[in-house]
């Protein structure tokens, strides 16, 4: 969600000005210097944390309560009224949304509530109401939704009966961390990689898949012993599982846990990757597929919801709940240059055909659109 705040961001500020008066309000401080590069005019809001909160709580509400309530009660509500805007844009799911007076364009990033609830992190009865009151008033209750693809559209008509028109696809874009930033000289040192790998970049939830995953690359190793593969993400969650897992099956000296890895080192990872490896069950489209094909890395990864739909024929597919499936997968790349070559190739093609550029473009139209009929 981050990315996609940052590529709005980027979005609001090639505006003309003749176009629309842009005013960024946020909260965190380090947001401040991206809207300073960008030459935006923003304003700090004095009651953001106490206003989120109060919209977390009223989000239990049926909606005309809670905007009622927040009108009353929430003074970010009223803060965000004084400025006077005519829509309001928020690229997080925020609660807030549909609570404040104003039209604005919500963001529904998944809905995988709905469709992973084998998943805790997902479907826990609690978390499911919450979510559940949460995206259906995001759906039902804003201006317009931007989505991240048309699989992401039909997943929010489907649950929640908005019209298609009113949600407008608005996919992710590779992130200008990969391009901007400088590796610096210590990388190699720092990481101490292997010379051949898969690379994975993920928390450790278990809808991320790294049992399966590790499973795949001991039988791989049967067959091509000199496999190895590179987990980075942070030590929380189920990471002491995983790594408990992988020592059971002897593969410690195979599988290289980093730790997190900030952004201006992940292009170092891409570039030397055999290829990045996503079991992944939760979509419907994720951002690591566009950071490996904008860095020439091959992909590898779930055909689940709206993959085929961001990496078309850039990408080899697997059924991230077969074993079998992904270890053939990882084994036909690991052997075949010519396959892999056909990778980096289409990838790159991939990669250029969504750029910003295309990002500030479509939104400014959707815009244009939503304003039109307010």
């Amino acid at each position: 969600m981050f990315q996609y705040a940052q590529s709005v961001v980027h979005a609001l500020s090639s505006m003309d000005g003749t176009e629309a008066d842009v005013i960024v309000a946020y909260g965190d401080e380090a947001w401040r210097p991206q809207f300073e590069a960008n030459g935006l005019k923003a304003v700090p809001l004095r009651h953001w944390k106490r206003g989120e909160l109060l919209a977390k709580i009223f989000m239990v509400l049926p909606g005309s309560v809670a905007r009622a309530l927040a009108g009353w009660l929430n003074p970010l509500v009223r803060e965000l009224s004084s400025l006077q805007c005519d829509l309001w844009i928020f690229p997080a799911q925020d609660a807030l949304t549909w609570q404040i007076n104003e039209p604005s364009v919500a963001t529904i990033h998944d809905l995988m509530h709905r469709y992973e609830r084998g998943f805790p992190e997902a479907g826990s009865w609690l978390r499911f109401q919450l979510r559940e009151s949460r995206f259906r008033n995001l759906a039902n209750k804003s201006a317009a939704v931007l989505v991240d693809s048309e699989m992401g559209r039909r997943h929010v008509v489907e649950s929640y009966g908005t019209r298609e028109d009113h949600i407008h696809p608005l996919p992710y874009v590779a992130p200008s961390y990969l391009t901007g930033s400088v590796e610096t000289a210590d990388f190699a040192e720092r990481y101490r990689l292997p010379k051949k790998f898969y690379f994975y970049p993920a928390q450790f939830w278990p809808h991320k898949n790294h049992a399966r995953l590790i499973r795949a690359l001991a039988s791989a190793r049967t067959i091509h012993p000199d496999m190895e593969l590179v987990l980075a993400g942070s030590t929380t969650r189920q990471y002491d599982t995983v790594k408990t897992m992988v020592g059971e099956l002897g593969l410690s000296q195979a599988i290289h846990f980093v730790g997190y890895v900030p952004d201006s080192d992940l292009a170092g990872f891409y570039h030397r990757a055999r290829g990045l490896v996503m079991p992944t069950f939760f979509g419907p489209t994720n951002i690591p597929p566009l950071e490996a094909m904008a860095c020439g890395c091959p992909v590898l990864i779930s055909d689940k919801y709206g993959m085929r739909e961001q990496c078309g024929d850039a990408a080899l597919y697997f059924a991230p709940q077969s074993i079998e499936a992904i270890q053939g997968a990882m084994n036909r790349l690991w052997e075949d240059e010519d396959l892999h070559c056909s990778l980096i190739k289409k990838g790159l093609e991939r990669a250029s055909l969504w750029k910003q550029e295309d990002f500030d473009r479509r939104l400014k139209v959707i815009l244009e659109r939503v304003l039109t009929v307010m």
